[in-house]
């Protein structure tokens, strides 16, 4: 069948606006239910999570109420980062998990993620599977089975204390002082309390989530505030997360900002080095930086790219047994430690480097020499397909023709939102902005 509901990271849309609707929730509850029940028998149970947007309440309520009407038993976490979801599931004996969560998207937008028993995100099959049983509707459980909801206070600390362990044992961070921006997002609370915990003076920002402010003019993708309050406080590094906390960039020193490629670039090569890196290889997406590939070349290990999505690159480490992938984005996965990308835990992985290598990290986050990339994004309307229009066709056509060993071109549509986004990395600046401007326009004419 056509999925319709599902993008690359679960059920994604602007609140109140079909998919994203309470009434699609209530469905989507009762038809992951039901498909989970008829999977497994004895006590069912749910874990719920969710970031702060004003409408996770809502979406809250409608999924507890479909759940349960199925004869699932909610629990119901509260504001935690998506990987807390990833982790309590199999911890609490759950046989699903759910994060309420837009991730990076404005505070309009919301997003339903859902976790298989193991923690990990359903495979395209089974959202398939569970797309038909809302089309087709979903018989409620009788009513001595329905379901019953409970609040779970304690969430946000078991996880807090999972991320401590994945440092060193006996490993503090006293003399570093860190800014730490939350995004206004799910883990305004947990990640100012890990550092201080451990050590390390906080200067927080992005802690005063309104239900309106989540990612606005903060987090992951506008680090620019943090940069400067880094530089303001003479700070030895900044973090920044997005709104669920699964996605980490980092901030030198002198203000400059690093994506997921370098921090991943410096994972590797210690993992090399202490022989943990799993298949001597690196999963990474299409996106990832040309120069990140012939870092690990010249290390003798090997990155692998799957599409885009930190699910595709889980799919291919558990795969092909690899233990660290991620995304340029800033998604890292460690399936050592957790089932999905997570910033705090690959904070603390580059908080222990800093530690264990007296080196700053300005040091730190230049493992390699990117090779120039030009990103842009174009939106479009409903029902539209830019792609398929023979001006686009023509010139995508003629950019690959130009790039022939100088670069390389990448053009997609977003799995979350309506853009096109053009992509090309080359060496010669003005080739590069060439190339990116004549194939926006032509998208541009016809979006």
């Amino acid at each position: 069948m056509t999925r319709k509901l599902f993008g690359t990271d679960g059920v994604r849309g602007t609140a109140n606006t079909y998919p994203m609707t309470a009434e699609m929730a209530l469905m989507l509850g009762s038809a992951v239910g039901r498909y989970f029940r008829n999977e497994h028998h004895g006590v069912h149970r749910v874990v719920i999570g969710k970031d702060t947007r004003l409408s996770g309440y809502m979406f809250e309520n409608a999924l507890t109420a479909g759940l349960t009407s199925t004869g699932m038993n909610v629990l119901l976490l509260g504001p935690v980062p998506t990987p807390a979801v990833g982790l309590l599931t199999p911890s609490m004996r759950a046989d699903l998990g759910i994060m309420i969560s837009a991730s990076h998207n404005p505070a309009d937008d919301n997003g339903i993620k859902f976790f298989g028993p193991d923690g990990f995100k359903l495979s395209d099959s089974v959202e398939a599977e569970i797309e038909a049983l809302v089309a087709a509707g979903v018989r409620p459980a009788n009513p001595e089975n329905i379901g019953r909801a409970k609040r779970i206070d304690d969430a946000r600390f078991r996880y807090q204390e999972r991320v401590k362990t994945t440092l060193p044992s006996g490993l503090r961070l006293d003399g570093l002082k860190v800014v730490v921006d939350c995004a206004n997002g799910a883990a305004y609370k947990t990640a100012p309390e890990i550092l201080w915990e451990l050590g390390a003076t906080v200067i927080p920002l992005g802690v005063s989530p309104d239900g309106l402010n989540i990612n606005d003019g903060c987090g992951s993708t506008k680090p620019q505030a943090a940069a400067e309050a880094v530089v303001a406080h003479g700070a030895d590094v900044g973090i920044c997360l997005d709104g669920d906390a699964d996605r980490i960039i980092l901030i030198d020193e002198t203000g400059k900002v690093a994506d997921g490629d370098q921090i991943m670039a410096l994972m590797a090569a210690r993992w090399a080095a202490e022989d943990r890196l799993k298949g001597g290889a690196l999963v990474a997406t299409v996106m990832s930086n040309l120069g990140l590939e012939r870092f690990m070349d010249a290390k003798g290990l090997r990155l692998e790219r799957t599409k885009v999505g930190d699910r595709y690159v889980v799919e291919s480490m558990r795969k092909n047994g690899f233990n660290l992938g991620g995304e340029q984005s800033g998604h890292i996965v460690m399936t050592d430690y957790a089932t999905t990308g997570d910033g705090l835990m690959a904070g603390m992985q580059f908080l222990a480097e800093m530690v264990r290598s007296g080196k700053p990290a300005s040091e730190l986050t230049r493992s390699f020499e990117p090779v120039p990339q030009l990103l842009k994004n174009v939106r479009y309307g409903a029902g539209q397909t830019p792609l398929d229009a023979a001006n686009v066709k023509s010139a995508i056509a003629e950019a690959e023709a130009q790039l022939v060993g100088k670069g390389r071109l990448l053009i997609r549509k977003s799995g979350t939102e309506p853009l096109i986004r053009v992509m090309a990395e080359c060496e010669d600046d003005s080739l590069l902005t060439q190339v990116v401007d004549g194939i926006v326009a032509e998208v541009q004419a016809v979006a």
